[in-house]
């Protein structure tokens, strides 16, 4: 089979260690096998979240240095008289100031790394999905024959822009998922570029990570603007201009609120 010939190369091109002729031929191969462009994005995802998991926060060794000399100080003070400890009150205070803002810091930190990876995945996604061969389960630029389609298959209703009049091209939707919730993957054309819309359920762990209503960001040379809206949590992902991902996400808002 011409996957048997791919599928040791798929590692060496998800590290881009190929020639640049073997990385077209590979590019053109993923567009046309859908098991090899799976392998491709599972080994890509698998990237993503080791150079995330690398980058959460550890404490300085200059922090810890400092929390083992108040611990220390600690200790000496509980040995002293009882009118010798009040004056570590304030080095107390502090110590726990200290640590309740590494605490913070921490949290943050996980969150950000947590975020970034979904966002991630999802433009990984995104990339596999348009290398495949079938791009989308129902084909149709009809958004009134799209919509019914994921009835059913995703726990939620939403609504489709119209797009007369706008530079845009529905191509079809399908079903996909992010940490194992089903969703719904629209994708759209703008001249030569691929928009890919998802849509999921704002569950609590996506509402954590993604703590503010929108947000806009840049993964590699992908835009992602993202926001959250009756219970939905939307995703606009493509590697067009910027002001093409803010006209098509404004369409989308406008119609989640009709």
């Amino acid at each position: 089979m011409a996957s048997d010939i791919w599928q040791p190369r798929i590692s060496r091109y998800v590290d881009a260690e190929l020639s640049e002729e073997e990385m077209r031929a590979m590019d053109a191969h993923l567009r046309e096998c859908s098991s090899c462009a799976a392998e491709a994005l599972r080994q890509m995802q698998l990237k993503h979240a080791t150079k995330l998991a690398a980058r959460r926060f550890s404490p300085s060794p200059q922090f810890r240095r400092r929390i083992a000399d108040q611990v220390i100080a600690d200790q000496v003070a509980a040995r002293r008289p009882v009118i010798w400890r009040w004056g570590w009150a304030p080095l107390l205070a502090a110590a726990v100031m200290v640590l309740v803002v590494a605490g913070i810091l921490l949290s943050r930190s996980a969150e950000q790394a947590r975020s970034q990876q979904l966002l991630s995945e999802l433009t990984d996604i995104h990339v596999a999905n348009l290398a495949a061969s079938t791009p989308v389960d129902v084909v149709s630029s009809d958004r009134h024959t799209v919509k019914p389609w994921f009835q059913g298959k995703v726990p939620f209703s939403f609504n489709l822009p119209e797009l007369e009049g706008s530079p845009f091209t529905l191509v079809g939707g399908r079903l996909t998922y992010l940490d194992h919730e089903p969703g719904a993957h629209l994708i759209y054309n703008i001249g030569a570029h691929h928009i890919s819309v998802f849509i999921f359920r704002d569950q609590p762990e996506l509402s954590r990570v993604f703590s503010t209503r929108e947000s806009s960001k840049d993964v590699l040379k992908f835009h992602v603007e993202s926001w959250s809206a009756h219970e939905l949590r939307y995703f606009v992902v493509g590697d067009a201009s910027d002001q093409s991902i803010h006209e098509l996400t404004s369409m989308w808002k406008k119609a989640g609120n009709s």
